[in-house]
């Protein structure tokens, strides 16, 4: 029997049981803006279930276990034959089956798709990252794939399918299917002009066989990958699948899994291509141009799911501080804490309405739309994931002690919170990809003025920051040194303006005030005292 010194007071109670999308006020109100009438109301009812599932204690069980039990590499069976296989726990096949059945690999062929998913990645991220990365994969290998389209008639139900299939099998025997992607190799890193892997040309049409290996890559137990090679034409894309359609393995020569810092769920490796069967997918020669559709797509899909770890890790810290008393008062309602919590709920939710902005914009389809995503998608991809770690951290720091342990879960988030910020291209990358929209897609740039137009006259700082970034913008001398500097202030300008759009008031003033006008301090917990600043925690507060 447990003394009374052992009597437990003064805690939080878990966060779960609740509706993980509900209780997302911003989230909520980007898909009321975004999903076109006629769906809305499905739209709502799919995302409040997935919300329920998302907070339910069994879920978010499950993220724990796949975390803590990471997948383990099987390359030959007991009798020595060669099989590159990788296990992983039965939680991981769990949280991947619901995610492919709530739809996270079916935006493509439904109204309102990119909204509606957009919203359910942001979500399913939060109980446990890893998986996010095949279905990410899945999801962005469609419009790759259209550009080769007796390819795409055969792959994209499959991929689009809302059946999980774990088992290796043709792919005529699938209901559904599994994208992963390889493109980086030792040598070269994010250069992939200095791939050496090699790809011949074989007697059927389109076929080649490939040799070289991959340094990284994503999902390794995957039905198939995307995939550049040094063909006879220079740089192409091939589809490399698994298994072949006489049932046996390809050659698929995964070397070891790799011991990464965070996202521990999720296998991650180094395979080599010794005459692998591939299929051309566009043309030789144009492998950039064919996969640059899966990269911006996983290159979105970065930016949500760093939006969804700052999301839950915001929802963590409001909601113990709400709870959790010290020198006589809630935590909550203390100045200073309250500064932290709506310091990062700002964060927050600038991340999620720009990002789900985003999304709408791939629905749309249009020119214009399209103008706007060859900018933004870089310039948030930047910027958003860059702020997920400090935010992460400092959202740790609210439970004190606690958020340093690991049953606490605070260290998975603070651990996995860099990682979107480094794939897909790091922040050098995704700059200088900023620069060439300047500099060769006028249309880009005028696309993101028109979208940040409406907001003008609203905010003086918001002006001012509009003016002084058409300033910076007039004179692109030692752009590439500054590259950075330039990404940081289209990423805040564009917030700012969506805030001051759709946000409530006190959180578009909170936003213009520190991050356009200059109202704060380097550190979370800076900004001008004389903001509202509980309607702003009232507001990212998770209710349960």
């Amino acid at each position: 029997m447990a003394g009374t010194t052992h009597t437990v007071t003064n805690q939080a109670p878990p966060l779960m049981q609740y509706d993980v999308f509900g209780s997302d006020r911003a989230l909520v109100e980007a898909v009321e803006r975004h999903l076109a009438a006629d769906v809305l109301d499905e739209g709502l009812s799919e995302l409040s279930a997935l919300g329920r599932t998302t907070g339910s204690a069994q879920v978010q069980e499950w993220g724990v276990q796949a975390n803590e039990h990471p997948p383990r590499l099987r390359t030959h069976d007991r009798y020595g034959h060669r099989i590159d296989e990788v296990d992983f726990h039965p939680a991981w096949h769990r949280l991947l089956g619901k995610g492919v059945a709530a739809g996270l690999t079916a935006a493509w062929g439904r109204p309102g798709g990119h909204v509606r998913r957009a919203a359910a990645f942001h979500m399913w991220t939060q109980v446990e990252a890893g998986n996010g990365c095949p279905l990410s994969m899945t999801h962005a290998a469609v419009p790759a794939l259209r550009a080769e389209p007796e390819l795409a008639a055969v792959w994209e139900p499959r991929l689009t399918s809302t059946i999980y299939d774990r088992e290796l099998r043709p792919p005529g025997q699938k209901p559904g299917a599994l994208f992963g992607m390889g493109m980086t190799e030792k040598q070269g890193g994010s250069d992939v002009r200095a791939i050496t892997t090699a790809a011949r040309p074989l007697a059927e049409d389109g076929a080649y066989e490939l040799t070289g290996h991959k340094w990284f890559c994503s999902a390794p137990m995957s039905d198939a990958f995307l995939v550049l090679a040094q063909a006879p034409g220079g740089l192409t894309c091939f589809l490399v699948p698994r298994v072949l359609e006489d049932g046996t393995r390809n050659v698929f020569l995964i070397q070891r899994l790799k011991d990464k810092l965070g996202n521990r769920s999720n296998a991650s490796a180094e395979v080599e291509f010794d005459g692998t069967w591939a299929r051309r997918v566009g043309e030789e020669g144009r492998g950039v141009r064919t996969i640059i559709g899966m990269v911006a797509a996983t290159r979105l899909d970065c930016v949500l799911g760093s939006a969804g770890l700052m999301r839950q890790a915001v929802a963590q810290a409001v909601h113990h501080c709400a709870y959790r008393e010290a020198f006589g008062a809630k935590l909550v309602d203390q100045p200073l804490m309250r500064n932290v919590l709506a310091d990062l709920a700002l964060e927050s939710e600038a991340a999620t309405t720009l990002a789900m902005r985003l999304a709408a914009a791939y629905d749309d389809g249009g020119e214009q739309e399209r103008a706007l995503l060859r900018i933004a998608v870089p310039v948030a991809k930047y910027w958003v994931t860059k702020r997920c770690p400090p935010v992460a951290v400092e959202a740790a720091e609210c439970l004190g002690g606690n958020g340093y342990v690991e049953e606490w879960g605070m260290p998975r988030l603070v651990r996995e919170s860099p990682l979107n910020s480094i794939w897909e291209g790091a922040g050098n990358v995704q700059a200088l990809d900023v620069l060439r929209a300047l500099r060769r897609e006028p249309v880009a740039l005028d696309a993101y003025l028109r979208e940040v137009a409406p907001a003008r006259g609203a905010d003086h700082r918001l002006d001012g920051a509009i003016k002084n970034l058409l300033t910076e913008l007039a004179n692109m001398d030692g752009a590439e040194g500054r590259a950075r500097r330039l990404a940081e202030r289209l990423a805040l300008v564009l917030q700012g303006s969506l805030l001051v759009r759709y946000a409530p008031p006190q959180v578009a003033d909170a936003f213009c005030a520190s991050r356009l006008g200059g109202d704060a301090g380097g550190a979370f917990g800076t900004l001008p005292p004389t903001l509202d600043l509980k309607a702003v925690v009232e507001r990212a507060r998770p209710l349960i």
